[in-house]
């Protein structure tokens, strides 16, 4: 329980400590005490909640600076395949991806620190997802990364040809194609 590293520079991820009986389960999903006693202090200003079916990829995305946004994601219910992309410059990671399987059961969250893509494919019937932003979203910053990317070689645990994926992600240039302003 508590914070686990991933391999990548910032992105962590936190499993909470879940207290259990014959009733069901409680636990503290965010304390702001906890995060800041493992040295981590985001302000988180938003949360978002979407919910899509089996099927869905969303992503890649992410908001330029100086709106970027630190995200801390979980799934009320389903499993989705979560996905982000290192785009800090100077980053011994750069360009790498890395997944996880978020869940209802898992209860698993991903931090996603400012300076990364973020997507996800939703892996069950129905997948309820909801993270924390600690900037608002703002239309001028946004950008994003074609999810099929070569370079990236990420595995979303879908048949992509049943994929369900907005127009508008559907345009999104690779990596290599856009220009951004995250540093590490």
């Amino acid at each position: 329980m508590g914070f686990q590293q991933t391999g990548i520079p910032g992105l962590l991820i936190y499993e909470p400590k879940v207290l259990g009986d014959h009733r069901g389960y409680f636990f503290e999903s965010y304390n702001a005490n906890t995060f800041l006693e493992a040295g981590i202090d985001y302000k988180f200003v938003q949360d978002n909640q979407a919910r899509s079916s089996y099927g869905v990829l969303r992503g890649l995305h992410y908001q330029l600076e100086p709106h970027a946004q630190t995200k801390l994601i979980r799934v009320l219910e389903g499993r989705i395949l979560d996905a982000v992309v290192d785009m800090r410059k100077d980053s011994p990671t750069y360009g790498q991806s890395y997944t996880i399987e978020l869940s209802a059961d898992n209860k698993l969250q991903l931090l996603v620190p400012k300076g990364f893509a973020h997507g996800y494919a939703v892996l069950s019937e129905t997948a309820e997802v909801m993270y924390k932003c600690d900037d608002f979203y703002n239309k001028s910053c946004e950008g994003g990364i074609i999810y099929n990317d070569p370079a990236l070689g990420i595995d979303w645990g879908i048949d992509l040809k049943d994929a369900i994926i907005s127009e508008k992600d559907l345009q999104l240039p690779k990596l290599a194609d856009i220009t951004h302003n995250f540093v590490f």
